[in-house]
């Protein structure tokens, strides 16, 4: 059984900052890209950013230069540094990660629970 448990989201003010964490738990052979998306009511979910398991990274156009995404391989944890929050961020975030169950075996995309962010003015 594979677990991704996002923690760190919260309610701040306009211009604050918060770090999102979300560690993957479980057996699996491998992990690949890893990353995270958002989904506020009445909009589409949106990808905020993703890792590749090397280290390449890319962003939203909404959030480049305010957050930075990361990844602790040997902890098996993405992160999201989240700065200069705006009104427009609020959302449910939620981490996924592509994994490899068994070498050979497809690449399945896992989720967390989702977190929320809530940015006040």
């Amino acid at each position: 059984q594979v677990q991704l448990v996002e923690s760190g989201g919260g309610l701040v003010q306009l211009g604050g900052s918060l770090r999102l964490s979300c560690p993957a738990s479980g057996s699996f052979f491998s992990i690949n890209t890893m990353g995270w998306y958002r989904q506020a009511p009445g909009k589409q979910r949106e990808l905020v950013a993703g890792i590749t398991s090397g280290g390449s990274t890319n962003y939203a156009d909404s959030v480049k230069s305010r957050f930075t995404i990361s990844r602790d391989n040997a902890k098996k944890t993405v992160y999201l540094q989240m700065n200069s929050l705006k009104p427009e961020d609020t959302a449910v975030y939620y981490c996924f990660a592509d994994i490899q169950r068994q070498l050979y075996q497809l690449e399945t995309r896992y989720w967390g629970q989702g977190t929320q962010v809530t940015v006040s003015s």
